[in-house]
């Protein structure tokens, strides 16, 4: 234990901060594992509606100050982008 008042108050109020963040963050990592899960197993259509559910839950973590947000910028990005990946791809296979 720290030995300044300050520091063990500060501690305190990690924790709390801590606690408060947890289901958040818990919940997003299952809103994103959904959505990465569903592209690769190509139902595309439940993936795109898990994308902004994913998107969703990033904007409301970042409105809320539990990640920053060029966290959530680059997360987004590159879920789009896997996304998009998966419906070019299966684009290409429907043409041919």
């Amino acid at each position: 234990m720290t030995s300044k008042k300050s520091a063990r108050k500060s501690a305190r109020v990690a924790q709390r901060k801590a606690l408060r963040n947890k289901p958040i963050q818990s919940s997003l990592k299952t809103a994103m594992t959904k959505a990465r899960k569903l592209i690769l197993e190509n139902d595309l259509d439940a993936a795109q509606e898990a994308v902004k559910r994913a998107v969703r839950a990033l904007d409301k973590a970042v409105q809320q100050g539990v990640i920053h947000p060029n966290n959530a910028a680059r997360r987004k990005s590159r879920l789009m982008k896997r996304l998009n990946q998966a419906l070019a791809a299966a684009g290409t296979k429907q043409e041919e």
